[in-house]
């Protein structure tokens, strides 16, 4: 097992190389003025989610179609992948991320305007599309839209049904004292109720909890950068030059040239994002709209949101405590504890907000990853293996919930890669090594 162990997490490196890094962000730089500079535009697709288009066809409505794709995008990793990005690249690594995203914006627009476009309308009237049906009707090669497909199902198994529920319940294992198996039967239980309604029923639980989400998540940065008001300049300042120059911050970082940055911030927007990974436009099909170009601007702020605010907004904030904190040496000392101890700035409440975030962030990925396997699925199989698949689903998480998950999580980051899904952010609270510390933070008051 532990030369099995060895071999996943080289393939995850070999996969996620050098050369994987440079081809999505020329990808990004290519589509980004092949459009036009898309990203103008992102204000109007701001304005656009919050109007409905419902004469046209479709499954979900536009927003409804844009909170199932942040559930799935909006994760653990905007809330600790960034601490670790920080502590791994330096400071600068914020700025490269933020750049990523910003680029992303293009490519995430492209894949979901070529979703649409290639959709298809079954019996129904159900609405089904994705990078599957973009490659098979648009550049004849089914046989890797097969394979997307299968990399995309299993994918969901791992990122959704699986890791996603085990943080879950470490965390309110360890938080709360609720046992792994009483929460895996509850969330098992809300799961089953959801998905078993189909994308109506999902997307009317994601209208509800993103928005909250992140809502209460960018309140507490809020908080904590008022906290930090005195260093809020100076964070940006140090972030901004150390992207572009071998200076780390505090002497603790094992970032030390502009090269080391920019990979983990690179590789932390285009984890975090998911532009040119192919889930978000098996949703955006769905929505229900007559112009294309209108639903993939709406897609696009998907990345605006969760890399250009969320992740940029965290990044502020841990810089500025860094900086905040007397010995900073001892507060970089671990990137996914970062995040922790800019929370604990607030007085009781702060650790409370911060393991809420991580809980609902982490059950909103369970949700969209539950539409993505399923349209997988069906592409493969037929409408008939829905059902199926969402039992085993449901089923999945309850064993994720309660079993030990440590190669299945390299699994699932193995596969994730081979679908191009960087989305998912191991929970520190996973590692046997951080719980206790943890549960300490998290508990004092």
């Amino acid at each position: 097992m532990e030369q099995f162990s060895n071999f996943i997490n080289w393939l995850n490196g070999y996969l996620w190389g050098l050369p994987l890094l440079i081809l999505l962000c020329g990808t990004h730089l290519f589509l980004t003025f092949r459009t036009g500079i898309i990203q103008r535009k992102t204000l109007l697709g701001i304005k656009l989610s919050l109007k409905q288009d419902d004469v046209a066809e479709g499954d979900v409505s536009q927003f409804g179609a844009l909170a199932i794709a942040l559930a799935s995008t909006v994760g653990t990793g905007n809330i600790v992948g960034v601490g670790t990005a920080i502590t791994l690249g330096g400071p600068g690594a914020v700025l490269w991320m933020w750049l990523t995203g910003v680029f992303g914006i293009a490519t995430k627009y492209a894949e979901s305007l070529i979703a649409i476009l290639y959709r298809v309308k079954t019996k129904d009237n159900t609405m089904l599309g994705g990078a599957m049906y973009a490659l098979e009707r648009g550049l004849n090669m089914k046989w890797l839209a097969v394979l997307f497909a299968a990399f995309a199902a299993l994918a969901s198994f791992g990122i959704g049904a699986t890791v996603q529920p085990n943080a879950v319940a470490v965390i309110l294992d360890k938080v709360f004292d609720i046992p792994s198996w009483l929460s895996g039967i509850a969330m098992a239980g809300v799961l089953a109720f959801i998905i078993l309604g189909g994308v109506q029923s999902i997307s009317k639980i994601c209208i509800r909890l993103v928005p909250f989400m992140t809502i209460l998540y960018l309140l507490g940065c809020l908080i904590i950068l008022c906290l930090n008001y005195d260093f809020i300049f100076p964070a940006l300042e140090k972030i901004i030059t150390s992207a572009f120059s071998p200076q780390a911050l505090g002497g603790g970082f094992v970032g030390s040239t502009i090269m080391i940055a920019a990979r983990y911030g690179i590789a932390r927007g285009l984890f975090s994002n998911e532009s040119g990974m192919g889930s978000a436009p098996i949703i955006a099909a769905a929505a229900k709209t007559k112009n294309p170009v209108r639903q993939a601007l709406i897609s696009s702020t998907g990345t605006f949101w969760d890399t250009v605010v969320i992740c940029a907004v965290t990044g502020v904030v841990l810089v500025s405590s860094i900086l905040a904190s007397p010995n900073p040496e001892t507060v970089i000392s671990d990137g996914s504890m970062l995040t922790y101890m800019a929370f604990e700035q607030i007085t009781f409440i702060g650790p409370i907000v911060l393991a809420f975030g991580l809980i609902t962030f982490g059950y909103s990925t369970t949700l969209g990853w539950a539409y993505y396997g399923e349209r997988c699925v069906e592409y493969l199989f037929g409408s008939k293996a829905k059902l199926i698949y969402r039992l085993l689903y449901v089923a999945a998480a309850y064993v994720g919930a309660v079993v030990s998950l440590e190669i299945v999580w390299s699994l699932a980051d193995t596969i994730k890669r081979f679908n191009g899904n960087p989305k998912f952010n191991r929970s520190p609270f996973v590692k046997s090594n951080h719980c206790q510390k943890n549960k300490i933070l998290l508990n004092r008051r």
